[in-house]
């Protein structure tokens, strides 16, 4: 969706170091204690999926954009 915030990737990554999981998704100790719901889960690990496609296309620009920049200074 176009209103959709993907969180910076450094913002995930602190996540991940202080809680050992990604965020909306439930660490090893809840689900140890709660169980698995496994429509739930679907959903969540899809949402990931999105995300890590949606980091994947901008990296891909960002690269493409810093090959034009090197090509360019590589012609002077």
């Amino acid at each position: 969706e176009p209103d959709y915030e993907l969180p910076e990737l450094s913002e995930v990554e602190r996540f991940v170091k202080k809680n050992k999981h990604l965020p909306e998704i439930p660490s090893k100790a809840e689900v140890a204690a709660r169980g698995w719901s496994l429509p739930e889960m679907d959903q969540k690990m899809l949402k990931k999926v999105e995300e890590l496609m949606l980091y994947t296309i901008e990296q891909e620009k960002q690269i493409e954009e810093l090959k034009s920049k090197i090509a360019l200074l590589k012609d002077k």
